[in-house]
């Protein structure tokens, strides 16, 4: 029988390969992993994190893309709740799912995207899958493409993008490049930059668009600029991959959000399609979204699926329920269906008069002599206000308002009540 000193030594096993074992009593410590090194924080976890530190009864948080209502809570929207209510009576059970989801969420969500009219839908042509909202999408479109993309395994981001789609698709095992996208002149799109960009990338290569509301700049395409986008991708064979997280919520018009997509389809695209249903029906926590391409045939279909399948069980076997049986509720039941969408405008057209505020303070109420039309020209969750790190340092330590280093802001953060003392803030720092 081995016995313990209260001191720590080594045991070492008689001439047996292995980790060292380090022991005290009643504990054994294996030193495998003394060599990882310590990651780096979330960026907008850590801003959420000084903020919840933060006393000063002014203080902001504008990094968190998370919908707000006017006095700053969450807001679960009333189709949400009365489709749970409905869920309830209807005593549904809890067996697992599906690989590719439920089905009555995953027929919704692409008519939700394509449109009832559109071909490849009505032919049945779309290989779709629900995934763990629009990151498991993307998981599960770069997984695919890798395995399955017999062409430039190079997939293009705007610059700059969501942060988390590079991870994404680095660890799916794509190569990485980027496009030019946002303009930081004019606070607006580069336009010029990314056609060029698009043009001299290679045939075949893989371009991830942001379908609306493009996140972090708030920057969109005019419909006009997306025909010569879809055109242009065309010419070279490139394969478009959109991501779609907020549609809806960008200009308060489902179909409207929709146009890039649509376009691409009617131009003969068979492109990839990531959509989540975290802000425009505020299931951030339900997970719920869907991957989709759109195939050549019923037989290319099958095989797709197939595949799909193949990617998805080893990854999380089968997708969580909930937040499916939810939006597929609201987006069946016309009722449920019409109130929904009035909330969407509504939470909108909210947005919408927070930039309208925001710029007009600045320039009536504190007579900046910088032009802020960028703010009401951006659509959507975010904008890029322009300010510069140093900017953000003084806006944060001075005035406790809390946002990303390179000047985004959640414009779901701002109310009628702290509007104001926002625009007094950045027009201190800018000034």
């Amino acid at each position: 029988m081995l016995s313990f000193s209260t001191s720590r030594f080594l045991l070492r096993s008689n001439g047996i390969r292995g980790p060292k074992v380090f022991l005290t009593p009643n504990i054994a410590f294996i030193t495998s992993w003394a060599h990882v090194p310590q990651g780096p924080p979330d960026a907008i976890l850590g801003i959420t994190d000084a903020y919840r530190k933060d006393s000063h009864p002014k203080k902001m948080n504008l990094g968190v893309g998370a919908y707000r209502d006017d006095t700053g809570k969450p807001y679960v929207l009333n189709a949400v709740r009365k489709a749970e209510k409905k869920i309830f009576e209807d005593k549904l059970d809890k067996e697992y799912l599906p690989i590719t989801g439920l089905a009555t969420f995953t027929k919704e969500a692409a008519i939700l995207a394509y449109g009832s009219e559109s071909e490849p839908l009505k032919e049945g042509r779309i290989s779709i899958t629900q995934t763990i909202s629009g990151t498991g999408g993307l998981r599960v479109g770069g997984v695919f493409l890798n395995r399955f993309y017999s062409h430039n395994k190079t997939i293009y981001l705007p610059t700059p993008t969501w942060g988390n789609h590079n991870a994404v698709f680095k660890d799916s095992g794509l190569e990485i490049s980027q496009y030019r996208y946002y303009d930081k002149a004019t606070c607006g799109l580069d336009f010029n930059g990314l056609i060029e960009d698009i043009k001299n990338a290679p045939k075949n290569s893989i371009f991830l668009l942001h379908a609306c509301a493009h996140n972090p700049t708030g920057v969109d395409p005019t419909p006009q600029q997306w025909d010569e986008i879809s055109q242009i991708i065309k010419e070279r064979d490139h394969f478009p991959f959109f991501d779609m997280a907020y549609q809806g919520f960008a200009s308060g018009d489902t179909n409207r959000d929709a146009y890039a997509i649509r376009k691409f389809i009617s131009d003969g695209h068979r492109l990839a399609l990531t959509q989540s249903f975290a802000k425009n029906m505020g299931l951030y926590g339900e997970r719920a979204g869907a991957f989709s391409i759109i195939t050549g045939n019923l037989k290319e279909k099958a095989a797709v699926d197939s595949q799909l399948k193949l990617v998805i069980r080893p990854m999380y076997s089968n997708p969580p329920m909930n937040g499916a049986r939810i939006a597929s509720y609201v987006l069946s039941d016309p009722e449920l269906n019409k109130e929904w969408l009035d909330e969407v405008k509504m939470m909108a057209d909210r947005i919408i008069t927070m930039r309208n505020k925001l710029k007009e303070h600045l320039v009536k109420d504190f007579e900046s002599k910088r032009s802020w039309d960028h703010i009401t020209d951006q659509i959507g969750m975010f904008c890029f206000t322009g300010l510069t790190p140093n900017q953000v340092e003084a806006l944060t330590k001075k005035y406790h308002v809390y946002l990303t280093k390179d000047g985004r802001i959640s414009i779901a953060g701002i109310s009628s009540s702290n509007v104001k003392y926002l625009a007094e803030a950045i027009h201190e720092v800018t000034k």
